[in-house]
C-alpha cells in the first residue's frame, strides 16, 4: 500500500516533466520555423548582403570550374569535328575528280576499241575481196 501514495506523488512531477518537455519542443519548433521562414519569403534573407555575395561568388566559381572542363572538352570536340568535316569534304572532291578521270579514260578506251573494231572490219572486208576477187 505504500506504493500507491508514491505513484500519486510521482504523477504531478511527471506531468511537470511532460509539460517542460512539451514547452522545450514547442520552443525548438518555433526556432526552426523562424530560422527557415526566410527561405519561403522572396527578397528576405537571414544572411547579410556580404554573406550573400560571398555565397553567390562561391557557387558561381564552383559552376565555372565544373562547367569549364566540360565546355573545354566540347570545344575540342567541335574543333576536331570541323577538321574531320573539312578532310571529308576534300576527300569527297578528290574522289569526284578520280571518278571523272576514270570516266574520261573509260570513254577514251571505248572510242579506241570502236575505232580498232571498225578498222578490223574494213581490213577483213578488204582481205575477203582480195581472196575472192
Amino acid at each position: 500500500m505504500n506504493a500507491l501514495p508514491e505513484k500519486v506523488e510521482e504523477q504531478p512531477e511527471s506531468d511537470t516533466n511532460l509539460a517542460a518537455v512539451s514547452e522545450v519542443e514547442a520552443g525548438i519548433r518555433e526556432f526552426v520555423r523562424n530560422d527557415i521562414a526566410y527561405l519561403r519569403r522572396p527578397g528576405i534573407s537571414a544572411l547579410g548582403e556580404a554573406d550573400q555575395d560571398t555565397a553567390v561568388t562561391n557557387v558561381n566559381s564552383l559552376i565555372q570550374r565544373v562547367a569549364g572542363a566540360s565546355l573545354s572538352e566540347i570545344e575540342n570536340l567541335i574543333t576536331e569535328l570541323e577538321r574531320l568535316r573539312d578532310m571529308l569534304h576534300n576527300e569527297g572532291q578528290r574522289v569526284q575528280r578520280e571518278i571523272a578521270g576514270y570516266a574520261q579514260l573509260s570513254h577514251a578506251a571505248m572510242k579506241s576499241t570502236r575505232i580498232i573494231a571498225e578498222n578490223m572490219t574494213q581490213w577483213k572486208s578488204a582481205n575477203d575481196l582480195v581472196k575472192h576477187g
